[in-house]
């Protein structure tokens, strides 16, 4: 069990870090960056409920969401089970694209 987790945290981290160069401009003045996300790294690969920092980027982030779904590299972390989880408890509605 613990192995998997590690393995699905280093999975997010190498998908994070394949797509840090390209960060996404927002007309809303939000720069789009995966790495933003960091603080939700351990409720979207586990069990674990999402900090109040975690909830605060998400909400920062969310008009990036979309572009995060179109992402091949992302799309699987964005689109989990406990992603939508997260999404859930931190009371961010999942976006329509």
């Amino acid at each position: 069990m613990v192995k998997v987790m590690s393995v699905s945290v280093l999975a997010l981290a190498a998908a994070i870090l394949l797509v840090t160069v390209a960060k996404i401009p927002v007309t809303e003045g939000v720069t789009c960056s995966p790495m933003e996300l960091t603080p939700c790294a351990a409720a979207m690969t586990s069990s674990s409920p999402p900090s109040q920092a975690c909830c605060a980027k998400l909400r920062e982030q969310k008009p990036c969401l979309c572009g995060y779904l179109r992402n091949p590299s992302l799309r699987q972390y964005i689109n989990s089970p406990n992603a939508r989880k997260v999404t859930s408890s931190c009371q961010i509605a999942t976006p329509n694209c």
